[in-house]
């Protein structure tokens, strides 16, 4: 065991169940759920690797307790009936095997529900929808809050025959409980609004409910949002007062925050640093001396010591972490620190996939999100050479796995640094976590003997002809999307001007002020690259007008950036210009066409034009021509199209298909 990991790495007993560690993986959506609301076997496996990587306790995902009414997600777990219990029996069978515990969240969605997948009007404390523009929902009656409470109570019952070690009751984050606990959704004038008492009965319900049906030496947790951090939302000192109504026969509060409104908090935006919110837990714990949960962008080990240390919390909650990397817990127990893959909490993979776009989960950096990492086991059948240009993420990736297979690989980059745009990003202090996921590739390619790197080196056709490859993977990235604009070419990046490109802003950002009072910047380009250049200056006081041609700014942004994003707006005061087109690019002005066909000059002290990337393929062609007979060419990340890292990462993973394909590689019994 890792000496310097005490207390992460202790057990704890709560009751008759006792952790390994102190290690929980956080309940999270994945949509890997069948259609009918049953455990799937991809599922079973995506939580038992995660057991396997050493975890402590698995919360698996909400299940609803009352199906259609309470259900929330595309295909979410349901634990309303007995004929779900076999497939759970089976989950904890193999969760048990790995040496971890696990249990399981019940909840009912409430106004978070939607009606085109329940076929019913969704249900809540009052008519008050759960988040902005969303449904409004039928007030219960008593008679049917005395049903949903035992629905809990039954649900909890059947986690406890399907061999659950604990049942985690879900509080927070804007489901039913919560919307009754919140004067945000609760304006109800009977026993159930109103004063704490009132607005704590239904979870009080609830929990007996829950007691009466497990026993007394089933642990049950209680998930609460501490603070909700919205406008007129209990505060941490409120939820303090109202647990008092809920402390007894609860064995664990998990200590999250926030509701619909403040998402950016609850999955944490990445600017927030690690274990930011602990000191909510250690107020819980203070008052009740009872065990708590923390959780919060918890991606250092020492970070999750230290809260332990300090008796802050019992037990670290780790969700996206853990999606991220398995083997989390197994590499901090092993000394493995450096080989940790973190998340970078860019919530695209996750909640962008889950919550916008109703997908199952992935991740950016970790392609291989429920496949486990089995091609480590394997290696090429011949010999192989495999020549990968560029050092972003994306020829990173590739280089590692073709390396980890057994070829000899060769990786140029023509930078003195690897990393590529994303390197760049990661100097936006908001960005700084991206570059925990470029000094995982870095540590994991400087660690294999067959990956040769040649930095601060052109590409070029003879050079990769002496390498004799078989493979050559382009992977040469993007560049600022500059079109023919009046002006532009005259004017951005120049010597002097006022007009950067986000390149340009990035290499500037040791230079400019902290303190940006009474100064115009206007950006032109509503997407993310626009908007990391409008956080970064809106933050500093800036006076920020930001041009989009298309109706909203962050289209496609996954909805916890997007949230940030329009609180960062709206807190600074961001002018938001819409349907709007740059004519005309000057030295101290854009022109531009508003919505009514008026034109305008917007006047900056800095100009910045984010138009988005093009894709960069400076040598394809002579690749072609050269090698197209006697070696397989591929190409990948921005080269191909500019996008996300995502995308890029998963096609240099995929390289492993074309090593398949040419019969190097023959795993498919793995």
């Amino acid at each position: 065991m890792n000496n310097k990991y005490k207390n992460l790495l202790s057990p704890l007993t709560i009751k008759r169940m006792t952790l390994r560690n102190r290690v929980m993986m956080c309940p999270m959506g994945t949509n890997y759920g069948e259609q009918n609301g049953e455990m799937s076997f991809l599922h079973i496996d995506y939580y038992t690797q995660r057991a396997k990587g050493g975890t402590g306790l698995l919360m698996v995902e909400n299940a609803s307790v009352y199906s259609p009414q309470g259900s929330n997600g595309t295909s979410q777990l349901r634990i309303d009936h007995d004929g779900y219990i076999p497939r759970l029996f089976k989950l904890c069978e193999r969760i048990h095997e790995q040496g971890a515990c696990v249990g399981i969240q019940i909840n009912h969605a409430g106004a978070s529900a939607i009606s085109s997948r329940t076929g019913m009007q969704p249900v809540s404390a009052s008519n008050i929808p759960s988040k902005d523009g969303g449904e409004i929902p039928r007030p219960l009656e008593r008679e049917e809050i005395e049903l949903i409470a035992k629905k809990y109570g039954e649900a909890a019952k059947r986690a406890q025959a399907a061999g659950f070690d604990c049942v985690e009751i879900h509080g927070g984050h804007s489901y039913l409980l919560s919307q009754f606990l919140s004067l945000t959704t609760n304006n109800r004038t009977d026993e159930f609004g109103g004063s704490i008492e009132n607005r704590t009965r239904f979870a009080r319900m609830v929990i007996d409910e829950v007691r009466k049906n497990v026993g007394p030496f089933f642990p049950i947790f209680l998930r609460i949002s501490a603070d909700e951090l919205v406008e007129g939302g209990n505060h941490l000192e409120d939820t303090l007062e109202y647990l008092e109504y809920l402390n007894d026969e609860v064995d664990v509060f998990d200590v999250s925050c926030a509701l619909n409104g403040s998402i950016q908090f609850q999955i944490d935006a990445n600017y927030h640093p690690d274990g930011w919110r602990s000191y909510m837990a250690k107020a819980v714990k203070e008052k009740f001396n009872k065990p708590c949960v923390s959780m919060g962008n918890i991606r250092d080990p020492k970070v999750a010591e230290e809260i332990l240390s300090n008796n802050s919390a019992d037990i670290i909650g780790m969700g996206r972490g853990l999606i991220a990397d398995p083997e989390w817990v197994n590499k901090v127990a092993s000394s493995k620190e450096d080989e940790i893959r973190k998340c970078i909490s860019c919530n695209i993979g996750c909640a962008g996939n889950r919550i916008m776009l109703n997908r199952p989960i992935r991740c950016t950096v970790n392609p291989s999100v429920n496949e486990w990492e089995h091609y480590k086991n394997t290696k090429i059948n011949k010999a192989c050479n495999v020549v990968v240009i560029g050092g972003g993420t994306a020829g990173l990736e590739a280089a590692c796995t073709a390396s980890e297979v057994g070829c000899t690989t060769f990786l140029i980059e023509k930078n003195e640094v690897l990393g590529g745009l994303a390197a760049e990003i990661s100097k936006i202090p908001d960005k700084k976590r991206l570059a925990d996921f470029l000094n995982y590739l870095i540590n994991r390619a400087n660690k294999l003997n067959n990956l040769f790197i040649f930095k601060g080196t052109e590409a070029n056709t003879d050079f990769i002809s002496n390498l004799n490859p078989n493979i050559i993977v382009n992977a040469t990235g993007s560049n600022p999307l500059l079109p023919p604009i009046k002006g532009l070419a005259n004017h951005v990046d120049k010597t002097g001007s006022k007009v950067s490109s986000i390149t340009n802003m990035i290499n500037n950002i040791p230079n400019y002020p902290e303190d940006f009072t009474n100064k115009k910047v206007v950006i032109i380009g509503g997407g993310a690259v626009g908007l990391d250049v409008m956080e970064f200056f809106a933050k500093r006081n800036a006076n920020v007008s930001i041009v989009e041609m298309m109706s909203i700014i962050g289209n496609g942004l996954d909805p916890v950036t997007k949230s940030d994003t329009n609180h960062t707006m709206k807190k600074h005061n961001v002018n938001q210009l819409t349907k709007t087109a740059l004519l005309e690019v000057k030295s101290d002005s854009f022109l531009v066409k508003l919505e009514n066909g008026e034109e305008t000059d917007l006047d900056f002290d800095y100009g910045f034009v984010c138009l988005g990337m093009k894709a960069n393929n400076p040598i394809m062609n002579e690749l072609q021509e050269k090698f197209a007979c006697n070696s397989e060419i591929i190409n990948i990340g921005d080269s191909f199209r500019a996008r996300r890292i995502i995308e890029g990462v998963t096609e240099g993973r995929n390289i492993l298909n074309t090593l398949r394909k040419l019969n190097f590689l023959n795993d498919t019994n793995l």
